[in-house]
């Protein structure tokens, strides 16, 4: 067997992934990334009608199936308004504050294609004119785009194609440090989709059959919550999600080892599951911890809401800082990558 997980090439993949701009509702450039990457492994793959992407792999039991996700679209934003005064309000895709953007590149692209770029202040950010520059609340009515161009008004933004509507996208500001953290933005879910982008490329290396023929969903509206809660085949037994775990006060999560959820917002996960991955990580001496999300909802728990009789499971790497300034290391990276590739060739708990 090659070296698995082979950790180097799934950050290098990574940086890749975060590097592409891809907030929900415009995610195709990065599916096509994915698309690509794919079909060079001579993995079948289709579109959804949502614009996601499944990748299937034929196992020895084509009668019940598995079926795993993560999610390739990010927290965004939109043009909302173009004001008087040569800037741009902005409308947030996904669920975060304002003050975790401030101060941030950014690129908006048109409906055309054509892209600026800018960055994310406060109107009232110079402290040489503003009294209440630190205490001004950071909303939608106070935070603004300052482009990259020369414009002084409404008409000089028009002019240059911006409207309502058009994307606006985050600089990641990636880096990997010598002692094996990555910091980027969008690492949720981009560093769950390197994970299983590296354990379908092993899979098919290593010419490794599969118990059971099963699905990768690379979904795209995972962010505005229903990323994940269609195209799962009536064969599908589990259903096991790849994302975040999330880090903070009262979390066992960190960025080391692998995070079992055990519940979020949504209720708790099939208990049998999370028994099977608990004992899988503890056979073969993989790092995990056990969590509660209380502020999270996966595709997942999308797919049990929508009414599909399956299995649901959520594990990922310990991402710290999450929906802000992400950070996480290659020992989570590697924690989980075991745990997946040891999973899909167990058998169904039902």
């Amino acid at each position: 067997m090659l070296s698995y997980p082979n950790t180097g090439e799934t950050i290098e993949l990574i940086a890749d992934l975060v590097s592409i701009p891809s907030p929900s509702g415009n995610t195709n450039e990065v599916i096509s990334f994915v698309e690509k990457f794919l079909a060079e492994l001579q993995i079948e793959t289709k579109r959804n009608r949502k614009g996601g992407l499944i990748a299937t792999i034929i196992g020895k039991d084509s009668a019940r199936h598995r079926m795993l996700t993560a999610h390739v679209d990010t927290l965004g934003a939109m043009v909302k308004e173009i004001k008087a005064n040569g800037r741009l309000k902005i409308d947030l895709i996904g669920g975060f504050k304002y003050n975790s953007i401030e101060g941030e590149y950014c690129q908006i692209e048109t409906s055309s294609g054509t892209k600026y770029t800018g960055t994310i202040l406060m109107h009232q950010t110079s402290v040489h004119v503003y009294k209440d520059a630190g205490k001004a609340e950071r909303n939608q009515e106070n935070m603004e785009i300052r482009l990259d161009a020369k414009v002084h008004n409404a008409e000089d933004i028009r002019a240059l194609g911006i409207k309502v509507g058009d994307f606006v996208s985050f600089n990641p500001r990636v880096e990997i440090t010598p002692s094996g953290y990555i910091k980027s933005r969008h690492l949720d879910d981009k560093a769950s989709v390197a994970i299983l982008l590296q354990l379908i490329k092993q899979i098919k290396t290593e010419n490794i059959l599969l118990p059971y023929t099963t699905h990768f969903l690379i979904s795209n509206n995972e962010e505005i919550g229903y990323g994940g809660n269609s195209n799962i085949t009536p064969e599908t037994v589990e259903y096991l999600a790849v994302d975040m775990g999330a880090m903070g006060d009262g979390q066992s999560t960190d960025e080391y080892t692998v995070s079992i959820c055990v519940k979020d917002a949504s209720g708790p996960y099939h208990y049998e599951l999370r028994k099977k991955l608990v004992l899988l990580a503890e056979e073969n001496k993989i790092d995990y911890k056990l969590d509660i999300y209380p502020y999270y909802g996966s595709d997942a728990s999308a797919a049990i809401r929508s009414g599909h009789d399956i299995v649901h499971g959520l594990i990922g790497p310990g991402i710290d800082s999450s929906h802000a300034f992400e950070r996480t290391h290659q020992l989570s990276i590697e924690n989980t990558a075991k745990l997946l590739f040891h999973y899909v060739q167990t058998e169904l708990v039902c």
